[in-house]
C-alpha cells in the first residue's frame, strides 16, 4: 500500500431479528454517529463514503445507500456502494482502504446496514439470496445457502472424522461468547444435546448450527497516516487486506489441494503477505470469522493456517479457539452467536477487533492482543472472500 490506513473510529447498532421501530437509514444514522463521537470527528471530516448494503430485495430498495448518503448530510461528496454476498462488508473495507491508501481521499467512512423484517419474512429472504444461484442449473436444482455449505462439510467429516457433535461444541461456543457481547442477537447457554436435539434443516446441519438472520448496522472510520491527528482516537492499522471470488457455480471451480474454501485461503495468504504474518499460529491473537455454519468454523481454523489440515477438530477440542486459548476464534459470538446483518457483518468484525486491540472489549476482552484478523465470506460455498489483518 502507498501509505498506511487507519481505523480511528467505530460504532455499532445493536443487532437483533428485528428494529421494529427504526428504519435502514436511521439504523445507519445510529451507528455512524456513534463512529464520529469515538473519533473526534463530525460529517464534514469525511472525504467519501463506502456503503455495505447486500440485497436489494432485503430492503426493497435498489438505491439504499443513496437514501442514506443525503440522510446523513453528505449530499455532493462521493458515495458508493458494495454488495458481494456475506462478503459484503469486507470487501467495502477494501474499497475503502484502497481510497485511503491511493491518496484519493485522507479520510473514508464505510457504513453496513442491513433490514429485512419490514417488507419481507425470512422465506422471502432466503428466496432473494437463492437469487445468487446459477439461474440456469443450481437454482433449478433447489440450491441454498446451507447446501452449498454442507458439501463441504460433509467431505470434511468423511475425511477427517468431523462429527456433530464437534459442530456442537462450536455452537456452544460462540452463544456462550455472545453472553459477553451487549449488542449480541442471541447470547445464549446451550450445551451438545441442546444443538443435536434441534431441528434438522438439512443434513448434518441443525437449525441451532445456522447462522442468525439480523438487522443492524456498523460503521468504521479510516484515515490516513498523515491525517490521523485531526481525531482523538489513537490509531489501529490494517496492515493486511486480501480479496478473492471463485466461480459462483461449483461444479465450474478447479478446486486443488485439501482446501475446501479456496478463496477462503487465497484472501488469507494475501492478507498475510501484506501484513508480513509468516506462522499464523503464534500472529493472529484474535480472530472473528464468518461461521455461516457450525461446520465451517472448524474447516477455517485449517484455512487460516492456525492448524493443520484435518486438525480442526483437534485445535477446538484443545481449546485453542476458547476464549482463554492460544487463538481466541468469535468472541463476540461470530454469526452464531452475535448477529448476521449480512451488509454490516464484515465491517462489524474490524469494529470488534478494533476493541480487541483498544482493550475497550469488556467481558469479552482478550488480554493483551496487538493483532487480529477478520474475514468474511459469501456465495455459494465461500465464492467471495476477505481477509484483513489489524495491529495495534
Amino acid at each position: 500500500m502507498n501509505d498506511r490506513v487507519a481505523v480511528m473510529g467505530v460504532g455499532n447498532t445493536p443487532f437483533k431479528a428485528r428494529h421494529i421501530d427504526k428504519t435502514f437509514p436511521r439504523l445507519a444514522y445510529e451507528s455512524v454517529k456513534a463512529a464520529l463521537e469515538d473519533a473526534g470527528a463530525t460529517k464534514e471530516d469525511i472525504g467519501s463514503t463506502v456503503y455495505a448494503i447486500y440485497n436489494d430485495f432485503f430492503e426493497h430498495c435498489a438505491m439504499p445507500d443513496l437514501h442514506i448518503h443525503y440522510q446523513l448530510g453528505l449530499a455532493r461528496k462521493p458515495g458508493s456502494r458494495i454488495t458481494c454476498g456475506g462478503a459484503t462488508g469486507g470487501y467495502a473495507v477494501r474499497a475503502a482502504v484502497a481510497e485511503v491508501a491511493s491518496g484519493m481521499h485522507d479520510v473514508v467512512m464505510v457504513v453496513g446496514v442491513e433490514k429485512v423484517g419490514d417488507v419481507a419474512n425470512v422465506f422471502d429472504m432466503v428466496k432473494s439470496i437463492t437469487y445468487a444461484a446459477d439461474p440456469f442449473f443450481e437454482a433449478s436444482l433447489g440450491a441454498s445457502p446451507a447446501g452449498s455449505y454442507g458439501g463441504a462439510i460433509l467431505w470434511h467429516m468423511e475425511n477427517y472424522g468431523t462429527t456433530e457433535e464437534d459442530m456442537a461444541r462450536v455452537v456452544v461456543k460462540n452463544k456462550g461468547n455472545a453472553r459477553n457481547n451487549p449488542d449480541a442477537q442471541s447470547p445464549m447457554e446451550v450445551t451438545v444435546e441442546d444443538v443435536l436435539g434441534s431441528p434438522l434443516i438439512i443434513y448434518p446441519l441443525k437449525i441451532l448450527d445456522h447462522c442468525l438472520n439480523s438487522e443492524g448496522a456498523a460503521t468504521i472510520i479510516l484515515a490516513s497516516e498523515k491525517a490521523v491527528g485531526r481525531f482523538s482516537s489513537d490509531p489501529v492499522w490494517i496492515t493486511g487486506v486480501g480479496a478473492s471470488t471463485e466461480s459462483g457455480r461449483q461444479a465450474e471451480r478447479d478446486d486443488a489441494g485439501k482446501s475446501l474454501f479456496p478463496a477462503v485461503r487465497a484472501s488469507a495468504l494475501e492478507a498475510y503477505e501484506m501484513a508480513g504474518v509468516a506462522d499464523p499460529g503464534s500472529a493472529i491473537q484474535v480472530a472473528e470469522v464468518y461461521d455461516s455454519f457450525s461446520g465451517v468454523e472448524i474447516c477455517l481454523y485449517e484455512e487460516f493456517g492456525l492448524c493443520g489440515w484435518g486438525e480442526g477438530v483437534q485445535f477446538l477440542t484443545d481449546g485453542r479457539a476458547d476464549m482463554g486459548g492460544s487463538n481466541p476464534v468469535n468472541p463476540s459470538g461470530g454469526l452464531i452467536g452475535g448477529e448476521h446483518a449480512i451488509g454490516a457483518t464484515g465491517v462489524y468484525q474490524v469494529v470488534e477487533i478494533v476493541r480487541q486491540i483498544r482493550g475497550e472489549a469488556g467481558a469479552r476482552q482478550v488480554p493483551h492482543v496487538t493483532r487480529g484478523l477478520a474475514q468474511s465470506m459469501g456465495g455459494a460455498r465461500g465464492a467471495y472472500s476477505v481477509s484483513i489483518v489489524v495491529e495495534g
